[in-house]
């Protein structure tokens, strides 16, 4: 992980980003420099300086007009320009840079540092090649004792989106849902209780739908509960986790699959978000509750046509086995329910339909609070990572009607051609509809359907800043951001 250092001494010859916002910011040596290669930072552009600072190299940095994140796109655009590869490849790589952050006020020191630290963290890396990654960052400012405690808080942010990010771009063959759960017992030493359930456990207790998503596995299913006690009932997270997703029976096409190992990104965000709380030692309690298993095909394999009993004992009769998802959600929403808690929101890469709807620039938002959604709205925007807010109509519900079960889970795949094109494209809202079931109306809920958000392509524009292609941990600062406005703050008063 990418460390960053608040100093208020420069040290050595390490390159050194200044963030030209707002103009006062950029350092009148330079401004001349900046006139006669018309930088413009309005524009978001970064320029590089050699031999300057006594034979350094400088990026001047701009953020874009103003709006609630440039800081943080400077932040990143810093690191970017950093530590982009020039075209010889046998240059030196920067392994430690500096990012000027002198004159900015602490809580614009810690955007600077969350934009930084999104881009700059060092993904799993398998090749027996040397890296190229940037190590340390310092940013030097004014008064480093009141910059810290927002830094702090945005150091635990980026742990647990660190954590989300990590978990993502493990290849399936490493991460099985044994080894999935074995990493977040880890999470312990961090004052998180953790608790997993395996099949013995799961039969007992009749998680129909989980255990038949994972039975043509040659690695059971999991349900792993993380919980960061704070006080009173708790905000619940409810993830999808499935590790490898083939689409089981009714399998997928080959053409990028190799992405669904990456179809547990809803349930490493909640694991980050359980992390960052306890990082920040929120006084909110908080549970994760994750559905962890393999869609795979094998004798064991669920078909079409199965009827299955869910933890709540309602019965699914089984259309797709490509829809897995919300078989294993039934379940841990069940369980979710069972600890009482304040609200329940879900995250998953549920369906190639809301990519269809919102392509890669917002997740769907499903529920049945208003204040819930305009909560997460809210949260949504003030971290870059927004939502839209979905429907769930009678005949979405109407739609799972079966003649032999309680509901289907879904409807038959249609024409078109094969991939997310050849579905129905209301089958977002279908999805939503059907997990409405499960969640109930004890509690507020919610369901996130980041697919198209949970990873970012080479070529794809999305986001708020530009993270190079992989893992995102969406999910990860929107719950974070949503405990702090709607679950602190109603604490606090």
């Amino acid at each position: 992980m990418l460390k960053l250092r608040l100093t208020e001494l420069p040290r050595g010859r390490h390159p050194v980003a200044f963030p030209a916002l707002p103009d006062e910011l950029l350092p009148a040596a330079y401004a001349p420099l900046a006139a006669v290669a018309r930088f413009d930072a309005a524009r978001g552009e970064a320029l590089r300086l050699d031999g300057v600072l006594g034979g350094r190299t400088a990026w001047l940095i701009g953020a874009g007009p103003p709006h609630p994140l440039r800081l943080e796109v400077a932040g990143a655009l810093a690191v970017a320009s950093m530590t982009t590869a020039p075209e010889d490849r046998d240059s030196t790589p920067v392994r430690h840079a500096v990012i000027d952050a002198r004159g900015l006020a602490p809580g614009a020191v810690a955007q600077l540092a969350m934009g930084a630290g999104m881009r700059g963290h060092r993904l799993p890396n398998l090749s027996t090649g040397p890296r190229r990654d940037l190590r340390r960052l310092d940013l030097l400012v004014d008064d480093a004792a009141a910059a810290a405690p927002a830094f702090a808080r945005v150091e635990a942010v980026l742990r647990g989106v660190g954590l989300a990010r990590d978990l993502a771009a493990e290849p399936a063959n490493r991460l099985t849902p044994t080894t999935f759960a074995e990493r977040l017992t880890g999470l312990r030493k961090h004052g998180i209780e953790v608790t997993v359930l395996g099949r013995d456990w799961l039969e007992r207790g009749g998680y129909g739908g989980l255990l038949a998503v994972g039975r043509g596995s040659a690695h059971p299913p999991r349900l792993v509960v993380l919980r960061w006690r704070g006080e009173g009932a708790p905000v619940a997270f409810v993830g999808k986790g499935i590790t490898f997703d083939t689409g089981g029976i009714s399998i997928k096409p080959a053409k990028g699959m190799e992405a669904m190992k990456g179809d547990m990104a809803g349930a490493a965000a909640c694991a980050g978000a359980i992390l960052a709380l306890a990082l920040r030692r929120s006084p909110v309690h908080a549970v994760a509750v994750l559905a962890v298993a393999e869609n795979a095909t094998g004798a064991e394999s669920y078909r079409p046509g199965d009827v299955l009993r869910t933890a709540s004992g309602r019965t699914v009769e089984v259309v797709d086995t490509d829809a897995e998802g919300r078989l294993v959600l039934a379940d841990a929403l069940h369980h979710a329910r069972g600890l009482r808690p304040r609200a329940i929101i879900d995250l998953a890469t549920l369906t190639g339909s809301i990519v269809s709807a919102l392509g890669h620039h917002r997740a769907g938002l499903f529920g049945n609070d208003d204040i819930l959604r305009d909560a997460l709205m809210a949260a949504g925007e003030a971290v870059g990572e927004p939502l839209w807010p979905m429907p769930i109509g009678a005949k979405h519900r109407r739609d799972l009607d079966s003649a032999i079960a309680d509901l289907r889970h879904c409807l038959p795949v249609g024409g078109g051609g094969p991939g997310w094109a050849g579905k129905f494209l209301p089958d977002a809202c279908q999805a939503a509809a059907f997990l409405g079931e499960f969640a109930g109306g004890d509690a507020p809920w919610a369901h996130l359907d980041i697919a198209g958000m949970d990873l970012r392509e080479e070529g794809v524009e999305s986001g708020a800043y530009p993270l190079p292609p992989g893992p995102s941990g969406f999910g990860v600062r929107l719950l974070d951001r949503l405990v702090a406005d709607r679950f602190e703050t109603s604490r606090a008063a």
